[in-house]
């Protein structure tokens, strides 16, 4: 008896019959292993949780899969549910210690549904996992992440209270054999005693207790283990760039800096760099929550981009990372797409002002020019040098101003911040410094007259690009127009031609969504980012910005798949400090009151851009 499948008049297998003939494809093999072990995890969870459950029609599923079997079915279905549920992200990841894990645990849980239940139906599903696991085994090939402590304190935080409440409902679900009337302090110490391997005050009738007990102490067993694994795990090298990195890196900007304004930020000492087969070209990028972040475009030879590309790919493949590229120019996002097959999305503009270009007069300046003259008027006066020419003192002086008028407890900025000020190796950054001399009688100031800093990079051999605006709050507003219009007035003498000034996200959405005849789309599009500008000023960076008359770079975002996007964007907020995972410092210095009231105030702030 044979089978025929008919196609199309061709002759042709469907398409859609070929794909169920050939089952699912090996790159989907470890989202669906991951999903499969996710759901048997949750379903030994509640097998283990709830007593019903177990009488109930889902336990005739739940009851063949690894893990709920003997008289030590509701601690063993925990543990096991605990540690699959764990594993599962791994498993999506391709981690290979995930997969060695499962491995390992899917046969215990084969041999003991033969060994406690004689249940062969339980140890074929154990098994048919572990087959796929092995069949696919070159799918879950990926290096571990670097180590870190604060994982395994973050483990021990988060299943130490996901175990409290799994041991509150275990508690409770015993309602009928609990001794007395024990209120919710009682049954919290009955937990946190179970985890700690004790006894606690409550008690049960029947064999209620043994349950409650064994569960509570398997509970415990996961926190104390999965920490001590987490932080005495082998170690995986962080990436850091490295010094003969920075060489590498800063021979290629001194050929090819010229080529993006973002280059030098590639410096950064927590930025990595992977370099094409050649030298010639390098990505530099930052592991935020399994994204692998780079910034701006590769640096060097564009005809050797390709081959950075590649390796970044294969670095990012190679630990399962989700590749991300933010702030690459129209140039850098053509070459990204074409090399990777990733897609890219407008993500903001680029405000780069051309110093030839560049006078106070006219009306559009007209603000700008009576600001600067205004504060002139009250005696402060503007410099304007490389740091390679000031002296220690005086650098020492700014650097300690700048840290201490940042105004947040993390240093911000990612894709277009150096993160450091004046440290050997940046003699050939800018400094523009606002000065004004104390009134007499008054107490000197720890920074002497210094009032507000910028700090700019190099763009090439004739530009500079804007990394810091830090200012003193008690200093009369618009000192960032001040700083920013005498450093382009004196870009010429230091051989300036061209100044990047800060980043800002969405503006032809802004610009376009204010102007007559803007559709309803855009309007409510532009509505909601003036809603967020109440956090992250991306209208009032935009406005700022515009001051200057600027021309407008686009800079896009590269990346994976559209559902990447949100892991990316708040990836990008971590790296850019806007968001911190860290613990709370007890004793962190607090904000100072003296918030400036000026529309300038908010803008230093977000003067480290948001990418």
């Amino acid at each position: 008896m044979s089978i025929r499948i008919d196609g199309d008049k061709s002759g042709a297998v469907p398409d859609r019959v070929r794909r169920i003939l050939r089952g699912p494809r090996p790159e989907k093999v470890p989202a669906l292993v991951g999903a499969a072990v996710t759901l048997v995890g949750l379903l030994d969870i509640v097998a283990g949780v709830v007593p019903r459950f177990r009488h109930s029609r889902m336990h005739s599923v739940a009851e063949v899969l690894p893990g709920t079997f003997g008289p030590f079915a509701a601690a063993f279905s925990l543990t096991v549910g605990v540690l699959l549920l764990l594993l599962a992200h791994g498993l999506k990841r391709r981690k290979r210690r995930a997969w060695r894990s499962a491995v390992v645990l899917l046969p215990v849980g084969a041999v003991a549904q033969l060994a406690y239940r004689s249940s062969w139906l339980g140890a074929l599903i154990a098994l048919a996992l572990l087959t796929l696991l092995i069949v696919h085994r070159s799918e879950f090939a990926a290096l571990p992440d670097p180590r870190s402590r604060w994982k395994a304190v973050a483990n021990f935080v988060l299943t130490g209270l996901g175990s409290i409440g799994l041991g509150l409902l275990i508690v409770s679900s015993h309602p009928k054999t609990i001794v007395g009337s024990p209120g919710f302090g009682d049954r919290l110490v009955h937990v946190l005693y179970g985890l700690a391997g004790f006894e606690g005050p409550i008690d049960y009738t029947r064999q209620a207790s043994w349950t409650v007990g064994y569960s509570l102490g398997a509970l415990g067993w996961i926190i104390a283990i999965t920490t001590v694994y987490l932080a005495f795990r082998p170690e995986h090298p962080a990436a850091r760039l490295t010094e003969e990195d920075e060489v590498q890196l800063r021979g290629l900007l001194a050929k090819h800096g010229a080529r993006d304004s973002l280059g030098h930020f590639a410096l950064r000492h927590d930025k990595a760099a992977v370099f094409s087969p050649s030298g010639k070209a390098a990505v530099t990028y930052r592991v935020v929550s399994g994204v692998m972040l780079a910034s701006g475009d590769p640096i060097g030879d564009v005809e050797a981009w390709p081959g950075a590309i590649e390796r970044f790919m294969e670095e990012a493949k190679a630990h399962s990372w989700t590749p991300a590229v933010m702030g690459c120019s129209e140039t850098g996002g053509e070459v990204w797409t074409r090399e990777t097959g990733l897609d890219a999305l407008e993500l903001g503009d680029e405000a780069v002002v051309d110093v030839p270009d560049f006078s106070l007069s006219g009306r559009a300046m007209r603000n700008v020019r009576q600001m600067v003259k205004r504060i002139e008027r009250n005696g402060y006066e503007t410099r304007v040098r490389r740091v390679g020419d000031l002296d220690a003192e005086e650098l020492d002086r700014i650097r300690r101003a700048a840290a201490d008028w940042r105004g947040t407890e993390t240093e911000r900025g990612f894709s277009m911040a150096l993160g450091r000020v004046g440290e050997p190796g940046d003699e050939d950054c800018f400094i523009a410094t606002a000065h004004k001399a104390d009134e007499e009688g008054a107490a000197p100031g720890p920074y002497g007259d210094i009032k507000a800093v910028l700090h700019f990079v190099p763009w090439g051999p004739d530009g500079m690009s804007l990394d810091l605006m830090r200012r003193d709050r008690a200093a009369d507003p618009g000192m960032n127009e001040l700083l920013i219009v005498a450093s382009l007035t004196a870009a010429p003498g230091l051989g300036i031609k061209k100044v990047s000034l800060n980043f800002a996200m969405f503006r032809s959405a802004l610009a376009r969504g204010e102007k007559l005849g803007a559709g309803p789309v855009l309007r409510g599009w532009r509505g909601l980012l003036v809603f967020l500008s109440r956090w992250f000023q991306i209208e009032s960076l935009y406005k700022f910005n515009a001051k200057f008359q600027p021309r407008w770079e686009p800079r896009f975002v590269v990346f994976r798949t559209t559902g990447d996007l949100p892991r990316i964007g708040f990836a990008a907020m971590q790296a850019e400090g806007f968001v911190t995972l860290g613990l709370p410092r007890p004793f962190a210095r607090k904000a100072s009151s003296k918030r400036a009231t000026s529309p300038c105030a908010h803008v230093e702030r977000a003067a480290q851009p948001v990418a």
